[in-house]
């Protein structure tokens, strides 16, 4: 038998006694189909004419319409069936199905009865399925997926990311006692762990239990709480003894004060104690749940920056969106450490997971990696005026099934929706207020892309969030400094954010012709543009430390099926690194060497090898001192810095006719960090963004 969340919270490995709780994988012999159906309400597979293919879940049917086809793509519903046999065994346990994601509304069916509905396609759901099955028969188990938009389901659109269809994330069968630890208290862990007044001195902590009796009659049980180093050494625990009725689900607290605790310090040590709940009849432990605590104190001050246990912490931010060329959303754990691995090898600090919940294993590994995360709801883009309920429903599911990551320090409630601005700031006011009511310990923020602070949306959360795109969508790349030194004169105040900045980049756009401004709505995105609009926009927000945080827009190419930009179908390419996760662009190697303690030597413009201007500019970064820089084996002289300490750049460098190799070197500590490249030169040319987008003006493109 395995615990539930010791499955999600795949960090943890230790011993502890058996539990009654027990949880299987129910991700295999799946069968699905897809629509459009003429009859769209079926609730039994027998229904249905026509083959059915087999699946495993994780499973979508976008993975590839949704990546390829600009505005071209089914949304709708679809059909998974699969059989349960129902064992004698089973007879006065409690059985539960719970989704960790399906995208995006989805009804489940037992024998052709509903058990349950969930609307939203990023929060795990619950449903209690006992009462409906046969005993010591096979039971069918039908799931319908539906990712049509709609005016009250947030997204209400595929706009700015698609809604990948199916059941793209882990499916568990859950099977307890009558009376157990909450599994459908919004599909949270059914424990909340609140800490306080957190010092190297000491910690209080607080752990609230929800339980429930299933049964008719109340039951007498004992609540053990208990702490364990990650070692699994014994801290503290404590007992209550209780009769749990019937009668709706009670909560129970315990409070503990650690003396002395071993703080969670970001990715300088991310130390993790265990919380384990215990729910016995007697000396048997009939229920039991695992969860992570970090103890830390996080903080926020009004320009001067953001406080880690009374500390300030640089905020080296990425943002991530979940999907993967030709897997669409249906990741497994493989494709979240791949990531993962990515973020924290750039150096970043801390990561916004957009536009919407993410994982909860993502999460779970964010709390043992140290990364410093932001938590979002999918209200993006438009309103409607009908999602009101719906975006709090989405809130609360974040918050209560992420309560107990150490790794989340803010909620996002909105980004980027403005008309109408009275039904926007009423809304955003109002899960702001649902937060604090759920967690009154962490921050709020919303996030808004016109970058003025008396905007009518803004102002309703903790922080301020401001989306920037100086030289991409706005002005020229260099605005970004008269933007935040006008909020920094005028609104000191202000817990400020810069939440996304770049520009797109496809690799097989170069040019060494680049101006301080891109109209983006060409065809023409060159990947020697987005590198020097980070270069340029990193330098000017660290020198800004009102910026409380920065996060940069995205780490990953993603899937945005409305848009045919860039030479691209249903793709934004303002990321870092290529869709298939295969090529890291010159921008990654830029943050890298500003953020990172590896050492980075590297030579921009390497896939730019066409040169189109014999007298050139040659850029290196590096962060591990002044390096030398070789042309054709000749050293070269008059290297200067950059923008930052890491920013080395020669010019009025002549190249020769044909091959050229360019070498940068640097010796440090006995070691020798070197990078190299090769250009052509054949020739005067010009494929700057100005000639290209002149030259498809003329042609009609």
């Amino acid at each position: 038998m395995k615990h539930f969340f010791l499955l999600l919270l795949t960090t943890f490995v230790f011993t502890t006694a058996a539990s009654a709780r027990e949880v299987h994988p129910f991700n295999d012999g799946w069968q699905f189909k897809k629509g459009p159906f003429a009859q769209d309400a079926m609730k039994a597979s027998t229904q249905f004419s026509g083959k059915w293919e087999s699946v495993t879940i994780p499973h979508t049917w976008n993975a590839v319409d949704m990546q390829t086809r600009a505005n071209n793509f089914y949304e709708g519903a679809a059909y998974y069936r699969k059989t349960l046999h129902c064992p004698a065994e089973w007879k006065g346990k409690r059985i539960y199905l719970r989704f960790e994601g399906v995208g995006a509304c989805a009804e489940v069916y037992v024998n052709g009865q509903l058990v349950g509905e969930h609307k939203g396609g990023y929060s795990a759901f619950a449903v209690e399925i006992g009462g409906e099955l046969k005993s010591k028969a096979d039971n069918e188990i039908v799931v319908k997926a539906d990712n049509a938009s709609r005016p009250d389901v947030i997204p209400v659109n595929h706009q700015l990311f698609g809604v990948y269809g199916g059941i793209y994330r882990p499916v568990w069968l859950l099977i307890t006692e009558q009376s157990n630890i909450s599994v459908t208290d919004y599909a949270s862990p059914g424990v909340y762990i609140t800490q306080k007044n957190v010092s190297k001195r000491s910690a209080d902590v607080t752990v609230k239990v929800k339980l429930d009796n299933g049964s008719l009659a109340p039951e007498a049980l004992t609540l053990e709480n208990s702490i364990y180093t990650r070692e699994g050494k014994l801290v503290t625990a404590r007992r209550q003894s209780l009769e749990l009725t019937p009668q709706g689900t009670q909560t129970y607290e315990t409070s503990f004060t650690l003396k002395s605790p071993h703080l969670w310090q970001g990715r300088k040590d991310p130390y993790l104690y265990k919380v384990v709940s215990r729910l016995l009849r007697g000396k048997e432990v009939i229920d039991e749940v695992v969860q992570p605590l970090g103890l830390r104190k996080y903080e926020i001050i009004a320009g001067k920056g953001f406080f880690l246990n009374g500390e300030k912490y640089p905020m080296y931010g990425v943002t991530r969106h979940q999907d993967w060329w030709k897997l669409g959303s249906a990741l497994s754990n493989k494709e979240h450490d791949i990531d993962l691995a990515t973020i924290m090898d750039i150096g970043a600090t801390t990561v916004r997971f957009a536009h919407y919940q993410q994982s909860d294993y993502i999460y779970s590994r964010c709390d043992s990696l140290g990364l410093i995360i932001w938590a979002e709801i999918p209200f993006v883009n438009r309103v409607t005026g009908e999602e009101w309920e719906n975006a709090h429903s989405q809130m609360r599911e974040l918050i209560r099934q992420s309560f107990n990551h150490p790794s989340i320090y803010i909620w996002g409630t909105h980004n980027e929706v403005y008309r109408p601005h009275a039904y926007t700031a009423a809304l955003t006011a109002s899960l702001h207020d649902l937060c604090k009511s759920e967690d009154p310990d962490r921050y709020t923020v919303s996030v808004n892309g016109y970058g003025h602070t008396d905007h009518p949306v803004n102002e309703n959360c903790d922080v301020q969030g401001m989306n920037r795109y100086f030289g991409w969508y706005e002005k020229k790349i260099q605005d970004i400094d008269g933007w935040v030194e006008g909020l920094e004169k005028n609104y000191p105040w202000q817990k400020l954010m810069l939440t996304e900045y770049g520009a797109d980049a496809n690799l097989e756009h170069q040019t060494e012709y680049l101006g301080e401004s891109l109209n983006w709505t060409k065809q023409y995105y060159p990947e020697t543009f987005q590198t020097k609009t980070h270069e340029y926009q990193w330098a000017t927000i660290a020198k800004h430390p009102y910026i409380i945080a920065s996060y940069l827009w995205n780490t990953f190419d993603f899937a945005c099926p409305m848009w045919s930009r860039g030479g691209v179908p249903a793709r934004n390419m303002k990321g870092l690194v290529t869709f298939d996760r295969k090529v890291k662009k010159d921008s990654y190697y830029w943050y890298k060497a500003n953020w990172s303690t590896d050492p980075v030597v590297y030579l921009t413009q390497r896939r730019n090898v066409d040169r189109e201007k014999q007298v050139t500019t040659i850029t290196v970064y590096s962060n591990v001192g002044t390096p030398t820089v070789y042309l054709n084996g000749k050293p070269l002289t008059g290297i200067r810095k950059g923008y930052t300490d890491v920013h080395y750049v020669i010019d009025n460098v002549t190249l020769n006719d044909g091959k050229n190799v360019v070498r940068a070197e640097v010796n440090k500590g006995g070691q020798t960090f070197t990078d190299e490249i090769e250009w052509m030169y054949t020739g005067e040319k010009n494929r700057g963004i100005e000639r290209y987008e002149n030259r498809n003006e003329h042609s009609g493109f």
